[in-house]
C-alpha cells in the first residue's frame, strides 16, 4: 500500500518540501504545524508488516479528524537489520540526525543479534536524545484477557529510562577488570569477601537525585493534567537503600516542590485536582496488580523495575501487543511498540499491529492532536466488539468459547480504518 504523505528511504532520508519539522519553545513545549514531518522506522521482523498498518490507520484519522487541513508527513529512517542491509551498520548516523532535527518520532520492533555484540539499538535511540521517561499506558479494549473484569486496569507506568543496571556497567566473572574492582571494594571500601567471591561478576546501578527528580516531575505532571487520583512510587527501597530507597525520598521531596504543593498529597483523599502519592515495595506492587488492579493509577518506578512491572501489566489485558509506548525527554520523544521482533512469525501477514497503531495514537495526543487520537481508540474498540483481529486475538476469543473472525495484520488495520468516523 502507497501514500503520497510516506517518503521511502531511496538510498538517502527523503525530506518532503510540503512538510515542516516540530520545534521546540524554551520551555520545551511543541510548536506543532498543521503539516509536520514525523520519521518513522518499521523495525525488524514483524516490523515491515506493522509499520504499514499504523502508517494507514494514524492517517486515515487524521484525515477523518480534520478534513485536509493537518496532514502528517512520513518519512522512512533505517536502522537494524534493514540498516544493516542498505547501509552495512545498523544505526546509521543519519538516522540519529534526522530524528534530531524532527523532535517526535515513532518505530516499531529492533532486535539485537546474539553474538554479535554491540549496544542494543533500543538503549542507543532512547540515550540519543535523552528520552529520559518510558510512558506505557496499559487499558483494555475488549480484547481476550487472563483475568476476570479486565476493565479494572487501567494504569500508566512511568519507567525511568536513563540510570539504573541498563547503563551496561559491567564487569564480567573473572575478567581482569572485574578482579581490580573486586580489589578495591575489599581492600578500600571494606566489603566482606564473602560478598565478592573471586568468581563473581559485578553490575554498578547507578540512581541518581538529578535524573530521578525530572523524571517524577514528568510523571506527577502527567497525572495531574489527566486527572489521575493515586500515583504509587514502587522501588525495593527497603534492601538497595542507596538506588531504590533514594529514588523513593527523591520522589517525595519533588511532592513537596511549589509546583506540586497542595496538589500532590501523601496521605487521605484526594480533592478535585489532587493525586494521592504513596510508596510501594515492588514485590508489594506485583501482587497488588493481579490482585487489585484498579488501586492505582500511575506508577512512577525506576528503569529494572519499570519493565517487570510494565510486562505484568501489559500481561493482565492479553499481553504487550495491546499495549503503546512512548519514550519521552525534555521535548523530543520517541513512540514503539512493546514487542519483540516476532521473528518466528515475520512475512506471514498474521502479526497483531496493535501496539504499534495504539503507540501511533499516543503520539498523536502528545502532538495535541486528541481528536485523531480518539477516532483510533473508539475504531479499535469497535473493531474487537465485532470480534475480528489477528490470528492471536482470534484464538483468545474462540478460547473463551466465542466466535471470532481472523483476519490479516493489513485486513485488520483496514477494518479498524473502516471504522473511523
Amino acid at each position: 500500500m502507497k501514500w503520497e504523505n510516506v517518503f521511502s528511504w531511496e538510498g538517502k532520508v527523503r525530506i518532503p518540501q510540503e512538510g515542516r519539522f516540530i520545534e521546540l519553545e524554551e520551555d520545551k513545549s511543541l510548536i506543532v504545524p498543521n503539516n509536520p514531518i514525523i520519521p518513522y522506522i518499521e523495525g525488524d521482523g514483524i516490523g515491515s508488516e506493522i509499520a504499514p498498518a499504523m502508517l494507514h490507520v494514524v492517517n486515515t484519522a487524521v484525515e477523518k479528524a480534520y478534513g485536509g487541513h493537518r496532514r502528517i508527513y512520513w518519512v522512512e529512517l533505517l536502522a537494524g537489520d534493514k540498516a544493516e542491509e542498505k547501509t552495512g551498520q545498523r544505526m546509521p548516523e543519519e538516522t540519529l540526525e534526522v530524528l534530531r532535527q524532527a523532535v517526535v518520532a515513532i518505530k516499531g520492533p529492533l532486535g539485537t543479534p546474539v553474538g554479535k555484540g554491540g549496544k542494543s539499538l533500543n538503549a542507543v535511540l532512547r540515550q540519543s536524545m535523552d528520552f529520559y521517561s518510558a510512558i506505557r499506558p496499559v487499558y483494555w479494549l475488549g480484547q481476550p484477557s487472563p483475568i476476570p473484569e479486565p476493565q479494572r486496569v487501567n494504569v500508566a507506568v512511568f519507567r525511568e529510562n536513563s540510570d539504573d543496571v541498563y547503563m551496561a556497567i559491567e564487569y564480567m566473572p573473572k575478567a581482569e577488570d572485574t578482579q581490580k574492582v573486586r580489589e578495591f571494594f575489599i581492600k578500600e571500601m571494606k566489603v566482606s569477601e564473602y560478598a565478592l567471591p573471586e568468581d563473581c561478576g559485578i553490575t554498578v546501578k547507578p540512581m541518581s537525585e538529578y535524573k530521578t527528580k525530572r523524571h517524577v516531575r514528568k510523571a506527577l505532571r502527567w497525572a495531574l493534567e489527566n486527572k489521575k487520583k493515586v500515583v504509587a512510587v514502587v522501588g525495593k527501597g527497603n534492601i538497595m537503600k542507596a538506588t531504590e530507597g533514594a529514588f523513593i525520598n527523591w520522589a517525595f521531596e519533588v511532592a513537596k516542590e511549589p509546583e506540586f504543593e497542595g496538589r500532590v498529597i501523601t496521605e487521605g483523599e484526594p480533592a478535585e485536582g489532587q493525586v494521592l502519592m504513596l510508596r510501594v515495595i515492588t514485590d508489594q506492587m506485583l501482587m497488588q496488580l493481579v490482585l487489585k488492579p484498579e488501586a492505582y493509577d500511575v506508577i512512577i518506578t525506576q528503569n529494572l523495575n519499570g519493565d517487570y512491572i510494565s510486562d505484568l501489566a501489559s500481561a493482565l489485558v492479553g499481553g504487550p501487543g495491546f499495549v503503546p509506548s512512548g519514550n519521552i525527554g525534555d521535548g523530543y520523544s520517541l513512540f514503539e511498540s512493546t514487542h519483540g521482533t516476532a521473528y518466528d512469525i515475520a512475512g506471514k501477514g498474521i502479526a497483531n499491529p496493535l501496539s504499534l497503531t495504539l503507540s501511533g495514537a499516543m503520539m498523536l495526543e502528545y502532538l495535541g492532536w486528541k481528536e485523531s487520537a480518539q477516532l483510533i481508540y473508539e475504531a479499535v474498540r469497535r473493531a474487537i466488539e465485532d470480534r475480528l483481529g489477528t490470528p492471536d486475538i482470534a484464538l483468545g476469543f474462540r478460547k473463551m468459547g466465542v466466535q471470532s473472525r481472523e483476519l490479516s495484520t493489513m485486513d485488520f488495520a483496514e477494518a479498524i480504518a473502516e471504522r473511523i468516523g
